[in-house]
């Protein structure tokens, strides 16, 4: 099927589901926390075969992971919007300069609301921008990853059994239907992904001048100032680093040390994987990369930096090997001696490797070494004097700072998730999502003298006085 058979097909379905949602008038509370509601019953109803779908599509992967990051987490964000959607819908009232006059400010819907969803998370980051795509009483076209197929067609018969077609539709398919999809001329679009895709699905959205949200990702750096303690920082670091086996949009993408630190570091992280993972290729707990081409990447970004001079550690365990092509299973390395030349500190990575690059003098040379790079998706410092918490927060610019931990900000419905520049557009989680996917539509009603836009109406002789005496007037 050729890429217009494709678009011409996909915006019949759009446009049914825009017919829909004008006719049927703004979504009740109630509708909006019964989509809300059956989402979660979607969820929790079919958690084992999600699980075993995401795992089959991965080789393996965690069923711990999958159960607290996919399914776990995204139920509470639908909760957490379920509960405050009232609150959330509520007008806002506007200051007024007469009193006779009413003004505020309105959250509208959308209407249908695209949603391209990645692999990596591919539940979370399906229903997670839901949560607030139903709560702003919108509609929603679903186009998960072709990578995870075997989830992506369970979603597609698990949404058809609890959601009418003109509520939430879900559009399996290849990079070619990707492609289409984006170029629907969708109320808002939502994408989560790479830089360099994102890119594209913002060029293909600004044909039809569709708002985007952008998740995107870039490298995210944990900066160790002098006084951090490097068993803390290496444990809660490598944490994350082993999460989905690294495979996460804000994962820790490289280290910056403090001179003449990198053994305490590489000795509290070799016991730290000792403890967390005292086998890996065998282990339950330890979650293969997505492909081989995947694999191979990061496979050949490891023998680039070794080419190149870099020093690897590997922390795999005694008398395994550091990665095995039938499993797909890369056991975490630290990568010394990184330069700027090597592959491992050009790209995202996205897996579990570390590169670790030394700064020899004050923070602040930390601090430059960030700003010089497009601006993280997360950034993580790990120290505790404050002056220097408040320099880091102050000096760099990033879709989120975590002080002494690692990814902790994601799982906090209170705060806005996403990027900043290279690494996304917009952000969304509990009410930041509800507005993301709100029009804030702004309603006044005139008092009955009409009297803010006497004003401007003629003649002007009379008015032009005490104009020109508010222009002169001094401070």
């Amino acid at each position: 099927m050729s890429n217009d058979t494709h678009y011409q097909e996909l915006q019949r379905i759009l446009q049914s589901m825009k017919n829909a949602h004008l006719q049927a008038g703004p979504a009740s509370a109630a509708l909006r926390r019964d989509r809300l509601m059956r989402s979660i019953a979607l969820i929790r109803d079919n958690h084992a075969a999600l699980n075993a779908a995401i795992s089959a599509d991965f080789g393996h992967r965690s069923g711990y992971q999958t159960m607290a990051a996919d399914l776990v987490t995204t139920i509470n964000m639908l909760q957490h919007s379920a509960d405050n959607l009232e609150r959330w819908m509520a007008p806002e009232s506007a200051e007024v300069p007469v009193s006779a006059m009413q003004a505020w400010v309105a959250p509208q819907p959308l209407g249908v609301v695209g949603i391209i969803s990645p692999w990596n998370f591919p539940i979370n980051l399906a229903f997670g921008p839901l949560a607030g795509v139903f709560a702003a009483g919108n509609t929603a076209m679903l186009k998960p990853s072709e990578l995870t197929a075997k989830t992506s067609e369970l979603l597609a018969e698990l949404v058809a059994r609890y959601f009418a077609p003109h509520e939430l539709t879900v559009v399996p398919g290849d990079v070619e239907v990707g492609q289409a999809f984006s170029r629907l001329p969708f109320d808002h679009l939502v994408f989560t992904g790479s830089t360099t895709v994102g890119k594209h699905v913002m060029r293909a959205a600004a044909e039809n001048l569709v708002p985007v949200t952008l998740e995107l990702g870039g490298k995210s750096p944990v900066v160790l100032d002098s006084d951090a303690d490097p068993v803390v920082a290496a444990e809660r670091t490598l944490t994350i680093k082993t999460f989905n086996a690294g495979q996460i949009c804000i994962s820790p993408d490289y280290l910056l040390l403090p001179e003449g630190t990198e053994s305490a570091f590489a000795a509290a992280a070799s016991a730290f994987i000792r403890q967390a993972f005292p086998t890996i290729q065998s282990n339950p707990d330890y979650t293969s990369i997505i492909s081989d081409r995947h694999y191979q990447r990061l496979l050949d970004l490891l023998e680039d930096a070794r080419l190149k001079g870099a020093r690897i550690i590997s922390l795999a365990p005694e008398g395994e090997p550091d990665f095995d092509a039938r499993s797909r299973k890369i056991a975490p390395h630290l990568i010394l001696d990184v330069t700027e030349e090597m592959r491992v500190m050009q790209e995202e990575i996205f897996g579990p490797l570390l590169p670790v690059k030394n700064y020899t003098s004050s923070l602040s040379e930390a601090i430059n070494y960030i700003n010089a790079r497009p601006r993280p998706l997360a950034a993580y410092y790990f120290g505790d004097n404050p002056q220097r918490q408040q320099q880091m927060a102050q000096l760099t610019t990033s879709g989120a700072l975590v002080i002494n931990d690692v990814m902790a900000h994601a799982a906090l419905d209170s705060l806005p998730f996403g990027g900043v520049g290279a690494s996304g557009i917009g952000a969304y989680h509990g009410i930041h999502g509800f507005r993301r996917f709100s029009h804030a539509k702004a309603v006044v009603i005139q008092d009955e003298a009409g009297t803010t836009n006497l004003r401007l109406r003629a003649p002007y002789q009379d008015k032009a006085a005490l104009l020109t005496e508010m222009l002169t007037q001094s401070e």
